[in-house]
């Protein structure tokens, strides 16, 4: 009975350990409370995030030259965002450089695109990858609404950020300038208020 008793134990800890591994992300599980940030990462981020919304407003007036313009100028501050500036714990610090590695690569795939709507798809992924990247380092000087248009692509959606709660859908600005729902709006400004 005793043997019964320990090995049912061991069963219910092993599994309790475990966890369900099913649905996880390479994403870090759980950020610290505030991530530090020095002026000069904040400085970086920032443009990154100017030439993001540069791209994004030439997307919605359709302006490819621009486009590429802005998406050259945005692979350059991905590349050169000072990781090693923020203090925060190694696995976010690691997840982040992974994603604005991602995110370039994403750039040079939408340089190489010879269509519009082609240039979107890649916008698309791209505007994910920041999503995550935002979170991952808690960017904290405006705050940043998520879009979504649940009819671009023929139906599949797409999502991307802007920094004004005015809806501009820039996949379909003729078509459905108007299609964009707010989904989430990150504002660690907020945070960085409680903390201190």
């Amino acid at each position: 009975m005793k043997k019964l008793f320990v090995c049912a134990l061991l069963t219910v800890l092993t599994a309790y350990s475990c966890g369900d591994k099913k649905g996880q992300t390479n994403e870090p599980t759980s950020p610290p409370k505030y991530i530090s940030h020095n002026p000069g990462f904040n400085e970086e981020f920032a443009n990154l995030m100017s030439d993001y919304y540069s791209v994004k407003d030439n997307f919605t007036s359709e302006n490819d030259s621009m486009i590429n313009k802005y998406s050259r100028a945005l692979m350059t501050d991905a590349d050169s965002l000072h990781f090693g500036q923020l203090r925060a714990d190694s696995n976010v610090v690691e997840f982040a450089k992974t994603t604005a590695e991602n995110m370039s690569g994403e750039l040079q795939g939408l340089l190489g695109e010879n269509t519009i709507e082609n240039k979107r798809k890649s916008f698309y992924t791209l505007s994910e990858q920041l999503f995550d990247l935002i979170r991952a380092v808690q960017y904290d000087k405006e705050p940043v609404y998520r879009f979504l248009c649940s009819t671009a692509f023929e139906n599949t959606g797409a999502s991307w950020l802007s920094n004004s709660a005015e809806a501009i859908n820039p996949y379909s600005p003729k078509k459905m300038p108007g299609c964009a729902v707010i989904t989430d709006t990150i504002d660690f400004r907020k945070k960085l208020t409680n903390e201190l």
